[in-house]
């Protein structure tokens, strides 16, 4: 049968229906054994939709990047994930493509391409955007697909990175598999947009609607978009519509629609209509077709047995995967002795803590050309809000220094992305408070990459926020100290520098390290604080915290800007008599515990002083921790000094009572020595 009358090559025909029947059986044997009680995992089927996963594989290989969701197990089969690894990954087995320990919901296997699995619905996309600016920087064709459900439509983290994407015509697919259900609920319930690709347009790109059950029809207009983005010229918003006969999550059919649409939708699913095509067609035979059914039955049970035979993935890995290095993770008992950072090596110069950390990067991305800086406002002439890029991108160009849109879930989405792929991004979200804002895609998606693939990838990305907080004028969404949000999230590394020299010493270990990290800037040190940095590739290894200063009464423990009021509360308790310790932790995870026991053995005392709000937080944990394990050595309980249970005030005088500072952390200091 020519082309001509099918529309589509016979062979590529067979092809798909090939990978269709191979996404049935999937399908079919999951379902019959989570029934059966053969096994058991959560799964959200994609029974309708085999089409579109299908006919995509003919028109990409391995070297395309794939982003999918959680009811995305047919991508993955047709993009060529293993099935033994698969079916062993979603039933938390060693043998699983990520050691068991992603599951269903977040594959990655990055030798077929499949990058990441993303259980948060409309997440992949700004993480889409950063594989493919990888690609456009490296001269490469790849094109990046990001498969999600219409539901996701609605959520604001596609419409940002459709906005980034169109802006920087990035070499990327937003393939909405338009299924007519967000979950549970139906289109016309949770939207009145007549359709989803025309909001395409209005960011200024293509979009295109397709039958996403209609393989030469799909096949045809993805071949067109495909050539499209991999000519380079630009993004494509796919709506490719289809019916999800099965439910929301679980077995058995769509109980949500009517028997009539069901039926309906029956009649139009794209493994039947493909297979009478085929036959109609004389492309092939019935015994072919049977053959064809019968080896992708056999392939899915012979993975599944050999799936069920591996071990689960043991206890024993709990922190593995966490971090590059495992005693990186924060654990009870487990206290490591590193190595300071030494004498100040070399020539150093007189610089500001902005001048330090425009030094870091500067020297980060000389060495590095695949260091870029990305975030709000980040070019010239101003060179951040703060000013810690200026010069950059004058010096190296709109690509390395990428301005984005106000759009922090689009900006740490791209850089995850594009760490993911091996670039070396750091964002920059301008105040810390901000944060809430793209918290997803930092806490959901960087921090538990590593993990949730067992280490199949991960991400060195760096993070650097600005905080208030003690200067009054700000209020309370510009001055918040969040970094316990932080802290509390495996997988994020957390750095909060107090001077110049750690400035430049943390964030060029940050920007090199081999995992996420986020770097606090303290607004009240960027242009106060002075210091003889070094000169050159200067770092200071994370985890590692430095007495500031000698004494034997007391310790007190802080970093970022409080240090200073520690520095000076010591000053004040020396005039009394008091000997006061002060240790800068500079990196709150890894912590340097090893150090603060060293020194709290020797005082006997301990405080613990921050700016954020002392109820649950940092300073909690680092007393808890002194006073379990030196019970006994102590003289008195450890005890916390924090900003009151309020926000912070925009009124100076409130401010100043709501934080620690020199008074009140000397006040506490005095009723530590009395108890």
């Amino acid at each position: 049968m020519a082309e001509s009358n099918l529309g589509i090559e016979p062979e590529v025909l067979k092809a798909i229906y090939g990978q269709m029947a191979r996404i049935r059986a999937v399908d079919k044997a999951i379902q019959a054994g989570l029934s059966a009680g053969k096994f058991m995992f959560t799964y959200w089927p994609m029974t309708g939709q085999e089409c579109i996963p299908a006919t995509i594989s003919q028109l990409t290989t391995e070297r395309d990047y794939m982003i999918t969701t959680y009811r995305g197990i047919h991508d993955q089969v047709a993009k060529g994930v293993d099935l033994y690894g698969m079916f062993a990954e979603a039933l938390g087995r060693e043998g699983g493509v990520n050691k068991g320990k992603g599951g269903s919901p977040h594959i990655s296997d990055p030798s077929s391409g499949s990058m990441v699995t993303t259980a948060i619905v409309g997440a992949g996309a700004p993480i889409a955007n950063g594989l493919a600016i990888s690609a456009k920087e490296r001269g490469e064709d790849r094109v990046t697909i990001v498969n999600f459900g219409d539901g996701a439509t609605s959520i604001g983290a596609v419409h940002e990175a459709m906005n980034l994407a169109g802006a920087w015509q990035l070499p990327v697919i937003f393939m909405c598999q338009n299924n007519q259900w967000g979950e549970y609920t139906e289109i016309p319930t949770y939207t009145a947009s007549p359709n989803f690709y025309g909001r395409a347009e209005a960011l200024g790109f293509k979009g295109v609607k397709l039958d996403g059950n209609d393989p030469a029809a799909f096949y045809k207009g993805m071949k067109e978009v495909i050539d499209h983005v991999r000519a380079g010229k630009g993004p494509v918003f796919v709506e490719a519509v289809t019916y999800r006969i099965g439910p929301h999550a679980g077995v058995g059919e769509n109980y949500n629609c009517t028997k009539e649409a069901l039926a309906a939708a029956k009649e139009r699913a794209p493994v039947e209509k493909t297979r009478a095509l085929l036959l109609e067609a004389g492309i092939c035979t019935e015994d072919e077709l049977t053959g064809l059914e019968a080896a992708a039955k056999s392939e899915v049970e012979d993975a599944i047995e050999r799936a069920l035979a591996s071990p689960v993935t043991p206890a024993t890995e709990t922190v593995v995967d966490v971090f590059a290095d495992v005693d990186s993770v924060p654990k009870r008992g487990n206290y490591p002795v590193r190595a300071a950072e030494g004498e100040l090596p070399g020539e150093t110069k007189t610089m500001s803590m902005v001048e330090a950390v425009l030094d870091a990067q500067t020297l980060a991305m000389d060495a590095n050309p695949e260091v870029f800086i990305l975030g709000e406002d980040v070019g010239d002439p101003q060179g951040g809000v703060f000013g810690t890029n200026k010069g950059l991108q004058t010096r190296l160009g709109d690509r390395r220094v990428r301005p984005t849109p106000i759009a922090e879930s689009a900006i740490i989405g791209a850089a995850l992305g594009s760490s993911i792929a091996g670039m070396s991004p750091i964002a920059e979200i301008m105040f810390c408070d901000f944060m809430g804002v793209c918290l997803d895609q930092i806490a959901n998606h960087a921090a538990k990459q590593r993990y949730m693939s067992g280490s199949a990838t991960h991400a060195p990305m760096t993070i650097r926020m600005q905080l208030g907080g003690g200067m009054g004028g700000f209020g309370a969404q510009h001055s918040q100290s969040l970094e316990a949000w932080l802290t509390h999230v495996p997988g994020i590394k957390v750095l909060y520098p107090s001077n110049p020299i750690d400035a430049k010493g943390l964030l060029l270990s940050a920007i090199n390290d081999p995992d996420p990290v986020v770097v606090f800037e303290s607004m009240m040190l960027l242009y106060t604080q002075k210091a003889e940095v070094p000169l050159g590739d200067y770092r200071i290894p994370l985890g590692v915290a430095k007495v500031k200063r000698e004494g034997s009464d007391v310790t007190l423990i802080s970093y970022g800007w409080e240090l200073l009021n520690c520095l000076a509360a010591a000053e004040e308790l020396a005039k009394e008599g008091i000997s006061a310790e002060v240790i800068d932790l500079r990196s709150l995870v890894p912590i340097d515990y090893h150090r603060i026991f060293e020194s709290v053995k020797k005082t006997g005392r301990a405080v613990v002083v921050h700016a954020a709000v002392e109820f649950c937080g940092l300073g909690a944990e680092i007393c808890s921790t002194i006073n379990e394990e030196l019970w006994g050595k102590l003289k008195a309980p450890a005890v916390r000094l924090g900003a009151d249970y309020a926000p912070i005030a925009y009124s100076k005088d409130i401010e100043t009572h709501q934080v620690p500072s020199l008074n009140s952390i000397v006040a506490r200091v005095r009723a530590a020595l009395k108890s």
